[in-house]
């Protein structure tokens, strides 16, 4: 109980120092802000063309594949906050050695790794995700109950710690194989995926994006449970388990990797 009020007081020091250094050059951050939040409308109005000339994507309506994407806006956004370091994990603390400065410090290493930087850009896609599901929801006649948001929530949370469980992992093959670029970047492209129906792709395409790389347990199937669909429903009670899972692989891999790091030896 000690060292979790100790590291959640470290958290928030951290945020609040990286704030201080990020708002300092505003016009670096509102021309992040404004590049990020682009972003998120170009990737919008595809879908709003494609939905002009498909009515119906399988059995999935315009509407409903906007809730999808709102909701997949929203994991994505808090892996996004958290994340800078894991892309750059390879270069920055194993090639350029800072990893030996992260086990100098009396703090859980992997803590300092996530924590120590920030994309605050990011939290406008969480904003924009809960924006769209709420709107998407008016036009699908959604009743929101307690459960619900409840549940967005719990499936939100539970998605932003699969994606960084799953390149958590992916940085800590650089203990082993230093390079600069890492895994991180060809799988980054399979998030895209996850914004429409997993019904749509072929059978082993949604097979990988399940058990292999189980980015489907971050946003499609929750967002079956939320619009209470029939087909795929039981796959929602996993996503916690599935969550948990992958939560534990990334401790194994990093405590091994960090066991396996030997320094850069300059």
């Amino acid at each position: 109980m000690h060292e979790g009020r100790r590291h959640l007081g470290l958290l928030g020091e951290y945020f609040a120092q990286y704030l201080k250094v990020r708002v300092g050059y505003r016009g670096d951050f509102w021309i992040g802000l404004a590049a990020s939040f682009a972003a998120t409308i170009f990737s919008l109005a595809f879908v709003v063309i494609l939905f002009r000339n498909v009515p119906r994507l399988q059995d999935w309506t315009f509407p409903e594949i906007l809730f999808l994407y709102g909701f997949s806006l929203i994991p994505y956004g808090i892996f996004n906050v958290l994340s800078p370091n894991l892309y750059d994990f390879g270069a920055e603390f194993i090639m350029e050695g800072k990893f030996d400065r992260v086990l100098l410090r009396p703090v859980a290493s992997l803590f300092q790794v996530i924590f120590e930087n920030f994309r605050i850009e990011s939290f406008q896609e969480i904003v924009s995700g809960v924006v769209i599901v709420f709107w998407s929801g008016r036009y699908l006649h959604y009743a929101w109950t307690a459960v619900d948001v409840l549940l967005l929530i719990g499936f939100a949370l539970c998605g932003g710690a699969i994606y960084l469980s799953i390149f958590l992992i992916l940085s800590t093959f650089s203990f082993w194989f230093e390079d600069r670029i890492g895994l991180s970047a060809p799988i980054w492209n399979l998030i895209a995926f996850g914004r429409y129906p997993l019904s749509i792709y072929a059978g082993y395409i949604q097979f990988f994006l399940s058990w292999i790389v189980p980015f489907g347990f971050a946003t499609f199937y929750p967002t079956v449970r939320l619009l209470h669909r029939t087909r795929f429903h039981y796959y929602a009670p996993l996503v916690p388990v599935v969550t948990a899972a992958c939560i534990a692989a990334a401790l194994w891999f990093w405590q091994r990797g960090v066991r396996h790091y030997s320094s850069t030896g300059s």
